[in-house]
């Protein structure tokens, strides 16, 4: 299933947000034991690395913290809410400077500190310094694109507002350098020097730190947009950060967010007092930046949970790189994802990781980060052990098909969630597709027949979203079976991707009048259910 994300279909069914139905029967899965507040799993103290987790070569393990090592439920893959997509909305444009002075209400901030504005910034004159394969980059661009503070002299009395204001900027600068500098050598005391010790902001700097190690951060580029905004209390100031980042490949295409925080000048030298939840919506908040995970990390992908279950990780890292070597075959573009990125989410975190609210039905779903990058989210209540592997298909597939676009529109449901589905089959016979009754349902209902109506609403039963994914499994089956994967790939790319209608597409590819083909697919879905 897609959301701007993909997620997973009820048993039998697919989401929109790209997102998998979690299977039917799971409704009220108890969370496993140990889980109500989150206590560590035995032997968790130290943070010991999860079994199978393989160092990158080169990145420095933080002291006392080895290096780290989520499609629907079985039967489908949900999608997200009736009529909105949930492919991944990509970033709301920056827009100018903040206003001066705190004309802006301040919202009241949350003292928790996410974890990338304690990260960043390298060296002011833009310098690239590679640590252990890590890269720690700066850019604090003000309005103009001069480094924010550089060279500002010391406030002297008398003196204007904005000479204060250029020079704690400075200040903010150095420290979040220093900060960066700290997270990427493993440095975790140099990680929370720019906040009072034992306050509210360290501690979740802590477990920030712990956090964005086990996920074996890369690189931080952040720029500090526009100039400091005095607040309304005495001596705070609000700081807004742009911050560009990787995980566990240096080289990777950066993905970027934004957050702002407070400081609180403390006699010339900035100290970090809080920074803003980020508002809950389709890309926020990321999971990192708001709970404790640990990680295990293979060849071609990284799977976080909360430590509560730990214990799955194994298995889950075990499952999704088999998933992989499917996935990696429909990246339409030609070029599949550097790393797929894979979040295990609790009862709690699923209804917070990404803004929550996805339909009941979902068991997972891929949602878009920006820079045409999906992460996939799993829900620990619809899946059990050993019912991973064609969820992770079906995700992973997501994640490779619409790697390089930002977002897709429902129009395109059928053939987004059909082609998962195909991947999530994984080749076997058409007659042992568990959905086929879902689909005979559909077929003998109210359906007219068009594959842009199966969108499946966020409150429909099971049966119905089971009955969507599987009717756009077997269109997607039929074109394969007719014209070849390779054809079918092309075709997706220039619908998807390229935004060219099925028509245009279909005479391109297939050298077929889309409405002759439309209804062959229509035919084929009902004869087969039948």
């Amino acid at each position: 299933m897609t959301d701007g994300d993909s997620g997973t279909r009820p048993s039998g069914g697919d989401d929109t947000d790209i997102g998998y139905p979690s299977p039917g029967g799971y409704a009220g899965y108890p969370p496993p034991g140990g889980y109500a507040g989150y206590p560590p799993p035995g032997g968790y103290a130290g943070y010991p690395p999860p079994g199978g987790a393989s160092p990158v070569p080169g990145y420095p393990a933080a002291g006392g913290y080895g290096p780290p090592p989520g499609h629907p439920a079985s039967g489908g893959y949900p999608s997200s809410t009736a009529g909105q997509s949930t492919l991944p909305f990509g970033y709301p444009p920056l827009g100018g400077p903040p206003p001066d002075l705190g004309q802006r209400p301040p919202r009241r901030p949350r003292l928790w500190l996410w974890v990338t504005f304690g990260v960043v910034v390298a060296l002011l004159c833009c310098a690239v310094p590679a640590v252990g394969g890590v890269f720690a980059l700066d850019r604090f661009g003000g309005p103009g694109g001069t480094a924010a503070g550089a060279g500002a002299p010391s406030p002297k009395a008398g003196d204007a507002l904005t000479v204060t204001q250029e020079w704690l900027g400075a200040r903010v600068v150095e420290l979040l350098d220093k900060q960066a500098n700290a997270l990427l050598g493993g440095d975790e005391s140099g990680y929370l020097a720019v906040a009072e010790p034992g306050s509210p902001v360290s501690r979740d700097l802590r477990r920030q730190f712990r956090t964005l190690r086990a996920m074996q951060v890369t690189r931080w580029q952040p720029e500090l947009r526009g100039k400091l905004v005095r607040m309304f209390e005495p001596g705070q100031w609000r700081a807004d950060l742009r911050v560009r980042h990787c995980f566990v490949v240096p080289t990777c295409e950066p993905v970027e967010i934004t957050v702002s925080t407070r400081w609180q000048d403390a006699a010339g030298q900035p100290r970090l007092i809080s920074v803003e939840e980020p508002e809950s919506r389709g890309d926020r908040p990321r999971p990192w930046e708001v709970d404790e995970l640990v990680a295990s990390i293979g060849e071609r992908v990284m799977v976080a949970a909360p430590r509560a279950f730990r214990d799955r990780l194994p298995t889950l890292l075990r499952e999704a790189e088999q998933a992989a070597l499917v996935a990696d075959r429909y990246a339409a573009d030609g070029t599949p994802p550097d790393r797929y990125r894979i979040f295990y989410a609790g009862p709690n975190e699923w209804k917070r990781w990404y803004g929550g609210d996805r339909a009941e039905w979902t068991a997972g779903y891929a949602v878009s980060i920006g820079s045409g990058q999906y992460d996939v989210v799993l829900n620990s209540e619809s899946l059990r052990d050993g019912e991973y592997a064609e969820l992770l298909r079906h995700e992973l597939t997501h994640t490779a098909s619409l790697s390089g676009t930002p977002r897709i529109e429902n129009g395109a449901w059928w053939l987004v969630e059909g082609l998962a589905e195909y991947a999530g089959a994984a080749g076997r016979p058409v007659s042992r597709y568990p959905s086929l009754s879902d689909v005979e349902r559909l077929a003998d209902s109210d359906w007219s027949g068009e594959l842009d109506d199966l969108v499946p609403d966020d409150d429909a039963p099971d049966w119905r979203v089971s009955a969507a994914y599987g009717a756009g499994y077997l269109a997607v089956r039929h074109l394969s079976d007719r014209f070849g994967d390779a054809q079918v790939l092309r075709f997706f790319k220039l619908v998807v991707h390229d935004g060219d209608s099925e028509e245009e597409a279909a005479r391109q590819v297939f050298g077929v009048e889309w409405s002759t083909l439309h209804d062959d697919c229509a035919d084929y879905i009902r004869e087969a259910a039948g």
